[in-house]
């Protein structure tokens, strides 16, 4: 026979039910309620092309996230058909495309360019004679300038008599949209004997740093027009980073503030300083992996997402120009296809991920897949797949989007690549891409996401 528990057991067993009971609840509402990530902000991203101290034939790709900690993107990303790649600047042009130009050859009167969609993969567009010395001169140090007006400049050191020479700072202006026509070189009225002109703008001021060759100091001038007249606001040792340097290049920090490179040739080290206002700079500061290893960079500074804030947690993401469809996995691809609560489990897994924060920069997101908790969305030549997290710099960056207000508007949300700002995320025939914005209303709405509660 068998016979009731005492009252205080079952007093007991109700309280431990209870309680687990409660915990249960608690657990549950972990998982369903997705936390809510701060607003981020635009997300940086630095790129870097240089030759190195082994080779000035082949081209060198870093990027880095801060403009300090860089990481190799690919050795040997580009090497010319013929002649040198010698202080190789790049750009973002309107087109999607990046652009470097460099130095073709000690002596000469060319300058040279290719481009790349996705600054991994280079190709050889042409020379370009800016003839002003013949094949006894020399064109050295050629640097991108896009000017508050969209015009787009390449600014260049010339000299007529060879490397021996004065060199003297020219600039070529691109007289159509695809940077394949120049205008005639104009003296940018900077005395003889100046070389290696990177020049920013801010506000109407332009700021010129430049190697005087004779002392062998960066020195520092400004003007109102890019044609001059310069005022030598900086002279002689008047940073404090001493003499023998050359191929000074700018950028803007996260912070707001300006960085200035710049290449202590004779000891074949890399240095960096700050400064609030280009007008005064910190002590120079040796660059971390790279002195020693690259030669007379550029460094281009694109910016990702905005201010949006995405929930992190499990979420599906459902197109906004088609709304009974998902973005989902299949065999390892991602497309949109229909999926609904009564769809299977497995498709409902496929169209589940776990958003958390950037696996290349916090600030930013990644999509985790839930039923394969290893791999994540990536986009590989910019085509979507879900992949296994190799733990390398190259798979980071190929899988963390920044947030952006919807293209499509309304509550929508769209992601930008973090590691190719201007691509988004978005559906072309129903596959899931990395593709450069265009300005149509199409693009918005393929581009555009509700995220939506998991439907698993």
């Amino acid at each position: 026979m068998r016979s009731s528990p005492p009252r205080n057991a079952r007093s007991v067993r109700r309280f431990m039910l209870t309680a687990v009971a409660t915990v249960l609840a608690a657990v549950a509402s972990i998982v369903v309620v997705p936390s809510v990530a701060s607003a981020a902000g635009p997300a940086p991203h630095y790129l870097m092309t240089a030759f190195t101290n082994s080779s000035e034939s082949n081209m060198y790709v870093y990027d880095s996230a801060n403009a300090t900690n860089f990481t190799q993107v690919r050795a040997n990303a580009y090497t010319p058909p013929s002649g040198l790649i010698r202080d190789p600047s790049v750009i973002r042009h309107t087109d999607g495309y990046y652009y470097i130009v460099y130095t073709t050859n000690w002596t000469g009167d060319t300058i040279g360019f290719a481009r790349s969609a996705d600054y991994v993969s280079w190709t050889f567009l042409r020379n370009v004679r800016v003839g002003l010395n013949g094949a006894t001169g020399s064109t050295w140090a050629p640097e991108w300038f896009k000017d508050s007006d969209g015009s787009v400049h390449v600014i260049f050191s010339a000299s007529t008599t060879g490397t021996a020479g004065q060199f003297r700072p020219y600039r070529i202006t691109a007289t159509n949209s695809d940077l394949s026509a120049w205008s005639s070189p104009v003296a940018l009225g900077i005395p003889a004997n100046f070389i290696d002109s990177f020049v920013v703008k801010v506000g109407g001021t332009y700021h010129n740093f430049l190697k005087n060759e004779t002392t062998k100091y960066i020195e520092h001038a400004t003007a109102t027009s890019l044609n001059g007249p310069w005022t030598f606001v900086g002279t002689g040792n008047w940073a404090g980073w001493g003499a023998g340097l050359e191929g000074p290049a700018v950028v803007r920090l996260p912070d707001g503030r300006w960085r200035i490179y710049f290449d202590q040739y004779g000891q074949r080290r890399y240095y960096y300083a700050d400064s609030s206002n280009l007008n005064s700079f910190g002590g120079k500061v040796e660059m971390p992996g790279l002195s020693g290893v690259a030669r007379h960079f550029t460094v281009l500074r694109e910016d990702s997402g905005d201010t949006t804030a995405v929930p992190t947690g499990n979420r599906s993401l459902r197109l906004v120009s088609h709304p009974d469809r998902y973005v989902r996995h299949r065999d390892n691809l991602a497309y949109v296809e229909p999926v609904s609560s009564s769809s299977s489990v497995t498709a409902r897994q496929d169209a589940t991920f776990t958003i958390v924060p950037g696996l290349a920069n916090g600030n930013c997101y990644s999509f985790r897949s839930v039923n394969f908790p290893d791999r994540y969305l990536r986009h590989y030549a910019f085509r979507v797949r879900l992949d296994t997290n190799s733990g390398d710099s190259t798979f980071a960056r190929d899988a963390t989007f920044c947030g952006r207000a919807g293209l499509a508007g309304g509550t929508s949300t769209s992601f930008e690549s973090y590691a190719h700002p201007g691509r988004y995320l978005r559906h072309y025939n129903f596959e899931v891409r990395v593709d450069w914005r265009t300005s149509d209303a199409a693009f918005a709405r393929d581009a555009s996401f509700t995220l939506s509660a998991p439907l698993a």
